[in-house]
C-alpha cells in the first residue's frame, strides 16, 4: 500500500470537546437607593433616567444572511443594509477590487458600517476563480494543476498546496478579507464545465490530501476554509448558476466517492461546508442545499459534521426550484444551513431582509464567529517585506509559472 494513503487512517471524526464556561465573578451589584415618587399633581420629567434608558447598546451579533456590495466604496443604501440585524457577512467580487490599498479601505469601511462582527469573504480559489488578480496579487495555479503535479511527485505537490494556501490567505488578510470559499472538493469526472480545472483530481484520496495541505496553508495565515460543493458537483455537466443539475446516482455510490473528502477531513480540519445546488433524486427530490436528508441526516448525523454550513448563492438558477428569494432562504435555513448567500441582486437582498421572519440560532452564530480570524494580520506593506510570504511566492512560482 502507498504509505501516503495510510496517512488517511490517522484522521477520524473526533467529537468536539465541550467549551469551558467562563466563571462569572465580581462583586455583587450594589442596591439601588429607593427612588422618590414625584408629588401628586406633578408630571414625571420626560428625561428622568430609567433602567432602559441607562442601558448601553450591545454590538449586533451576526445574522444568517450574507450580502454583497456593488462598487469600490459603499453607498448609503449599502451602509444601511449592513446595519440590518439579519446580516452576518459580506462577499466581495472582482468589481470591488482596484488595488490592495483600495480593497483595504473598502473592508475598513464595511466594518465601520456595523457595530458588531461581520465575516468579509470572497470566492478566491486560484486558477480561473480568483477575484483579485493584479496590482500585486499573486496569480495562483488551478487546483487541477496541483493534482497533475501530484501524479508525478505527491509530496512536493502537498508542499506546493500549503505554500499556495499561505500566499492566498496572506494576501487576502493583508487587505482585510477574513475568509475564502475554498477549496473545491468536487471530484474531476471530466464532465462538469463549471467545476473543470477547479477540482484537484478524480481520486477522492488525492483530493483529500491536497485539500488538507492547502487548508494548512490558509491556517498559517489565520484563515479558515470552506469545502464545496457537498456531496459533490463533479458528476453532472449542467452548471447550477444557469441550470438545475440532476445526479441520478444511488446514495452509496456518492458516499464512497464524492462525499469521502468531507468524512476524512471532518470539522476538525474543515470548519465550513457549502452544499451543491444539485438534485440527487434517488436520495431526495430537493437539491442538497434545501434538503434535510443531506444536511441533517447525512452530513450532521451520519458524517457527524459539526461545522458551519453555508448555502450556495440563492440567486442561482439551481436554487429557483424553491420559489422566491424568501422561500429559498427559508428552505435552506430549515434544512439546516447556518447562513444563506444572496449575491449580485441587492434588490433581492433587501426583499429577503424585509421578508425573512426568523431568529438567528445561537449555535449558528457561534459557528460563524469561529470562522473569524483570531489575531491581527500584517498590512500589505508589511507583507511584502515578510520572508515567509516571499519564500512561498517564489516556491509556487518556480513550479507553476512555466
Amino acid at each position: 500500500m502507498n504509505p501516503i494513503w495510510s496517512w488517511l487512517s490517522l484522521w477520524s471524526n473526533k467529537e468536539d470537546q465541550p467549551e469551558s464556561e467562563q466563571d462569572q465573578g465580581g462583586e455583587p451589584p450594589s442596591e439601588e437607593p429607593p427612588q422618590q415618587e414625584p408629588p401628586q399633581g406633578e408630571a414625571t420629567p420626560e428625561l428622568a433616567a430609567t433602567p432602559k434608558q441607562l442601558e448601553i447598546p450591545l454590538p449586533l451579533q451576526p445574522g444568517p444572511v450574507l450580502v454583497d456590495v456593488q462598487g469600490l466604496t459603499l453607498d448609503e443604501s449599502e451602509r444601511e443594509r449592513l446595519k440590518h440585524p439579519l446580516v452576518g457577512g459580506v462577499i466581495l467580487f472582482s468589481r470591488n477590487y482596484q488595488s490592495p490599498e483600495q480593497l483595504r479601505a473598502l473592508t475598513d469601511e464595511i466594518r465601520a458600517a456595523r457595530s458588531g462582527p461581520l465575516l468579509i469573504s470572497v470566492d478566491h480559489e486560484g486558477g480561473r476563480v480568483q477575484r483579485f488578480r493584479n496590482q500585486g496579487f499573486t496569480p495562483l495555479p488551478s487546483m487541477q494543476a496541483l493534482g497533475e503535479y501530484w501524479d508525478t511527485n505527491p509530496l512536493w505537490a502537498m508542499r506546493a498546496a500549503t505554500e499556495i494556501g499561505f500566499v492566498l490567505a496572506s494576501e487576502l488578510r493583508a487587505c482585510g478579507v477574513d475568509f475564502t470559499f475554498a477549496p473545491v472538493l468536487d471530484l474531476d469526472y471530466g464532465v462538469s464545465t463549471v467545476i473543470g480545472t477547479r477540482s484537484f483530481h478524480r481520486d477522492p484520496r488525492v483530493v483529500t490530501m491536497l485539500a488538507r495541505a492547502l487548508i494548512q496553508g490558509l491556517a498559517q495565515a489565520g484563515m479558515a476554509a470552506c469545502g464545496k460543493h457537498f456531496p459533490g458537483h463533479g458528476f453532472v455537466d449542467a452548471d447550477s448558476h444557469i441550470a438545475i443539475p440532476v445526479d441520478e446516482r444511488e446514495l452509496e455510490e456518492i458516499m464512497v466517492e464524492d462525499a469521502m473528502p468531507y468524512e476524512w477531513l471532518s470539522d476538525m480540519i474543515l470548519p465550513a461546508v457549502m452544499p451543491a445546488h444539485v438534485i440527487y433524486p434517488k436520495v431526495d427530490e430537493k437539491n442538497a442545499g434545501f434538503s434535510k436528508i443531506w444536511i441533517q441526516k447525512i452530513l450532521r448525523q451520519r458524517l457527524k459534521y459539526k461545522g458551519m454550513v453555508f448555502s450556495d448563492d440563492l440567486t442561482m438558477e439551481g436554487a429557483s426550484v424553491a420559489g422566491d428569494i424568501v422561500a429559498r432562504a427559508n428552505a435552506a435555513l430549515s434544512a439546516g444551513c447556518d447562513m444563506v448567500l444572496v449575491c449580485n441582486r441587492p434588490d433581492l437582498a433587501d426583499q429577503l431582509l424585509n421578508g425573512l421572519d426568523i431568529e438567528p440560532k445561537p449555535e449558528s452564530t457561534q459557528r460563524l464567529l469561529r470562522l473569524l480570524p483570531h489575531y491581527v494580520f500584517m498590512n500589505w506593506e508589511q507583507l511584502q517585506a515578510d520572508a515567509r510570504y516571499q519564500d512561498a511566492r517564489e516556491f509556487q512560482h518556480s513550479l507553476f509559472s512555466k
